[in-house]
């Protein structure tokens, strides 16, 4: 290998690597230029050394400039502060003396009548003010609310008799709105022990051999001058939930599981499975008693209402114990509290019991229960 090759080598290599170490550098200063970055790469590595040989040193001037812009205003801005910081209490309400003024300046302006309020006279006026808001709860809205709620119009008091336990059992014949027609068969049964009574009520339909029921009431209480005083009732329809209706007479309420609503009671209020046998209990008591219409406050499953039977007459009807005189009583639809119509016939031969019932819905569906049998299970007239 000749000496001119040799040193060629090196001058080769130490060429391309100035001219790799500037395309780095153009390409550096290209994104910088790009960003808006500054170009200060300071000395915190070698590569400031190197480009400090390549480049012309920077112009002091714009260096210089960027260090001397922060330092000149920091003298400037260090007052300002001062004058907005003891501006504030003025804001409060007090205004402070310009800076500068000598203190007995302050109380310089006030004079006899006058209507400065620098010091006494602002206080007084933001006292009102300020005591406005402590006047939201005015003094007659306390004595109003605690007013009681008007209690539910009390149900005229009826002499009663209590009609002996008895089964009733009775054919049931359902017409749908649609015309399909239904039969199946219901029981009555209500047992009076002491001062204590249950009363069941079943309905259901006749399939083959077996009674399927459709509904299911259960009451119980007790017994007393206004007639049954239900506790509870509990009623059991086909595919749905068990309900409870719950009379408190301590509390004086009615509450029901299947809704939040409560409703005030009134001495003679009933239950749907009390109130047919309520209204044989009021005959029996006196049959004067029907002359009119009579209220009854009802609770059902979801609420409460006054029911107004009114006294339709004296009628004959067809039985499979015979034909029965009966006295007819309807309760007609309510608009706002029941939409359905309810018929009881009871029968002054059989002690004033229900020998038939008939719920008309407003759908158009009409339900009629008429007895097949009666079975006294404690004598009595």
């Amino acid at each position: 290998m000749s000496s001119a090759s040799f040193f060629h080598q090196p001058r080769r290599a130490l060429l391309l690597g100035t001219v790799v170490v500037l395309l780095h550098w153009l390409a550096l200063v290209l994104v910088d230029a790009r960003l808006g970055l500054p170009r200060q790469f300071g000395g915190e590595d070698g590569a400031g050394t190197m480009l400090a040989q390549v480049l012309p040193a920077p112009d002091p001037a714009p260096v210089a400039a960027p260090s001397e812009a922060p330092a000149a205003p920091l003298p400037e801005l260090a007052p300002p502060p001062l004058p907005e910081i003891a501006a504030l209490p003025a804001e409060a309400g007090t205004p402070l003396p310009a800076a500068g003024a000598a203190p007995e300046d302050a109380p310089g302006p006030v004079e006899a009548g006058s209507t400065v309020e620098a010091n006494g006279p602002p206080l007084a006026a933001a006292t009102p003010a300020d005591a406005v808001p402590a006047q939201p709860v005015p003094e007659p809205a306390t004595p109003q609310s605690a007013e009681p709620q008007p209690a539910a119009p009390e149900s005229p008091r009826y002499a009663v008799d209590m009609p002996p336990s008895a089964d009733i059992t009775m054919d049931v014949a359902r017409t749908d709105a649609d015309g399909a027609r239904w039969s199946g068969e219901a029981l009555l049964s209500w047992k009076l022990s002491g001062d204590s009574y249950r009363i069941r009520i079943e309905a259901g339909l006749r399939v083959v051999f077996t009674r399927v029921n459709l509904l299911v009431l259960g009451s119980e209480g007790r017994v007393d001058a206004t007639g049954f005083v239900p506790l509870k009732m509990t009623e059991k329809r086909r595919g749905r939930s068990l309900t409870a209706t719950h009379f408190d007479w301590p509390g004086n309420k009615i509450s029901f599981s299947a809704s939040q609503a409560t409703h005030p009671l009134a001495p003679g209020a009933q239950d749907k499975a009390s109130v047919p046998l309520q209204l044989a209990a009021i005959a029996r008591g006196d049959p004067k008693q029907l002359n009119g219409d009579i209220d009854i406050l009802v609770g059902e499953d979801r609420d409460a209402s006054v029911f107004r039977f009114q006294v339709v007459g004296q009628e004959e009807i067809e039985t499979k114990i015979g034909r029965l005189q009966t006295w007819h009583l309807t309760r007609p639809p309510k608009p706002g509290s029941y939409k359905s119509r309810l018929d009881i016939w009871l029968a002054p031969a059989h002690g004033w019991v229900p020998v038939q019932i008939r719920n008309t819905e407003s759908k158009g569906a009409v339900t009629t229960q008429t007895v097949n049998n009666i079975v006294l299970t404690r004598p009595g007239p």
